[in-house]
């Protein structure tokens, strides 16, 4: 439902595909995380990582707080049409990644001109808790 919802009124570009996770408790207060989703019959693509369980809030200014604390988004409708809508959530906790965990068909699923950047080692991984999301459509900015 997500994706039909934000393809057709915000013009995006999202798929649905089969997912499955994994979550594993190691010792030394670390959680394994791991996502799977299926694309062409093959559960050959995942995201994850090792995180440590203390969790903190964003702290103000750094990279998690510019990745996770945005509350509007945007997405281009026509040369001279902008979609805007407000993103709600709670502020969220964060917790350190370690071993982040990147394995994809880049070019398949994402196109290949992405490749040379997300074929590297991920240099940075971020880790939030989460919450419900509300998305509000807020209009149009037309050029």
């Amino acid at each position: 439902m997500i994706v039909v919802v934000a393809n057709t009124l915000y013009k995006e570009h999202y798929s649905a595909m089969p997912m499955r996770h994994s979550i594993n408790k190691l010792p030394g207060d670390q959680t394994q995380y791991l996502y799977e989703w299926k694309f062409d019959g093959q559960w050959n693509n995942r995201i994850g990582g090792t995180v440590a369980n203390e969790l903190s809030p964003i702290v103000p200014g750094s990279k998690e707080e510019f990745i996770f604390e945005h509350y509007w988004g945007y997405n281009k409708a026509s040369k001279k049409t902008t979609f805007e809508y407000q993103v709600e959530h709670i502020s969220w906790k964060v917790g350190q990644v370690i071993n982040p965990v990147f394995e994809a068909e880049i070019g398949r699923l994402y196109g290949k001109k992405f490749e040379p950047y997300l074929k590297k080692k991920p240099y940075s991984a971020f880790f939030a808790d989460g919450s419900e999301v509300t998305v509000r459509g807020a209009g149009k900015i037309r050029v």
